[in-house]
């Protein structure tokens, strides 16, 4: 069986924690920045982990 390619999309999108988790950006945090408070965005900053339901299909597309 051929190896699997990495879908370039996801590979932009997503990291793998050296323990195998995979994080993501989170959402809100790209345009009208104006009525968002500054603590919301402080908060939008950081990476969030993946939801444990997605974790495989994500792989799956990053080629793990």
């Amino acid at each position: 069986m051929p190896k699997l390619k990495t879908k370039r999309s996801a590979a932009k999108r997503f990291k793998i924690t050296g323990s195998g988790k995979v994080l993501r950006r989170k959402a809100y945090h790209s345009h009208i920045l104006t009525k968002k408070s500054k603590t919301r965005k402080r908060r939008l900053r950081k990476p969030a982990l993946v939801f444990k339901g997605e974790v495989k299909s994500i792989k799956r597309l990053l080629g793990l």
